[in-house]
């Protein structure tokens, strides 16, 4: 695949950015302020690297007006580097274009509907009634279950599980190792054996949603697992049965749902927290690392638990504390009572 290759004046026009520098100057790529070379442009958007900025080899450099006074080289002046950095990124993506088609290996049911426009890679595997919409890629050795559908312009890599009745919307990207719509972890017990219970739902998905490699999206018992539009997952994601995820909420890696709870739109859910089944998280909730969130959340802002870290030394002798607290608790209640006991009565003196 040939690099593509743009003007310093092209980029500016297709951000709408202001360009200090040579309009003519060619751009082949992307890269870190101090890893870029010759050709390559950068961007500044966190502050611990702005001390890379004067001796950047970088062509050109994204910066804000405020980073962009006194800086000599070649620049586009943006509001938001890091989401400009983030639109010029597609335009160098070299991932490989599947042409559409399928491949001699897969295997279609005949009942299934699959766009002449879509491309269907090798040994892939759709099962009856499903449906695949236009413009749809499916890598390597995905199966889609009986009755799923992808909706236009989807793109699955290689090992992606549907199973059956999973339904996706316009847009999606699924990264290989995900299964959607696996069976949710429902089980009865009868005197101390545990009986399954069939879990008759589905999963939906809806558009523009990305799902990271080896994430998993349990189908619900009864009603539908729900994710909504703009949703972002990273690896390794667990989401149980009958999750519902509001609209461009965005999780991190090893992020654990339980069952049933309800997430609101425009969370942001940081990496390796948990959440225990048939809760609530309101909208516009923040939720940092390793948090284990037991409550629901009715008010909007950042809600975390458990401690940082620090020396080995330091954090066992917090331990060493933490193990105390109900012993001191205790005396401490039994010390407010004799003191009480021995305190005498306020002088409350009244008129005659």
């Amino acid at each position: 695949m040939t690099a593509p290759v743009f003007t310093l004046g092209q980029l500016a026009e297709r951000l709408c950015a202001s360009l200090s520098g040579d309009a003519t100057l060619s751009i082949t790529g992307l890269a870190a302020l101090q890893e870029a070379g010759a050709g390559q442009l950068s961007f500044l958007a966190n502050p611990q690297y702005r001390k890379y900025l004067a001796t950047t080899q970088a062509a050109a450099v994204l910066l804000t007006v405020a980073d962009a006074e006194g800086f000599t080289g070649n620049a586009l002046v943006v509001a938001n580097p890091y989401l400009a950095y983030g639109q010029l990124s597609h335009l160098f993506d070299r991932k490989p274009r599947a042409p559409a088609g399928v491949h001699p290996s897969a295997v279609i049911a005949p009942d299934a509907l699959v766009d002449s426009t879509a491309s269907i890679g090798p040994g892939v595997v759709i099962e009856s009634a499903a449906q695949i919409a236009a413009g749809v890629t499916i890598g390597a050795h995905c199966v889609i279950g009986a009755r799923s559908q992808i909706g236009a312009n989807g793109w699955l890599a290689p090992r992606v599980t549907l199973y059956h009745d999973v339904r996706i919307g316009q847009r999606v990207v699924i990264q290989s190792g995900a299964v959607i719509g696996g069976e949710g972890f429902g089980f009865a017990n009868e005197n101390g054996v545990w009986q399954k219970i069939a879990q008759i739902g589905g999963v939906c998905i809806g558009d523009d949603v990305e799902i990271g490699a080896n994430t998993t999206i349990d189908r619900g018992a009864l009603a539908d697992t729900l994710i909504g539009n703009g949703v972002k997952l990273d690896n390794q994601i667990m989401i149980a049965h009958n999750v519902q995820v509001g609209d461009h909420t965005a999780m991190a890696g090893c992020v654990g749902i339980s069952g049933s709870t309800k997430i609101g739109k425009h969370c942001m859910i940081a990496g390796g927290v948990g959440m225990v089944g048939h809760i609530e998280v309101c909208d516009n909730v923040f939720v940092t690392g390793m948090t284990m969130v037991t409550r629901s959340i009715s008010e909007p802002g950042a809600y975390s638990s458990g401690t940082a870290m620090q020396p080995a030394a330091e954090w066992k002798k917090s331990v060493t504390r933490l193990r105390h607290l109900d012993d001191l608790a205790r005396r401490l209640q039994q010390l407010e009572k004799r003191v009480a006991a021995v305190t005498p009565p306020a002088d409350v003196s009244s008129d005659a």
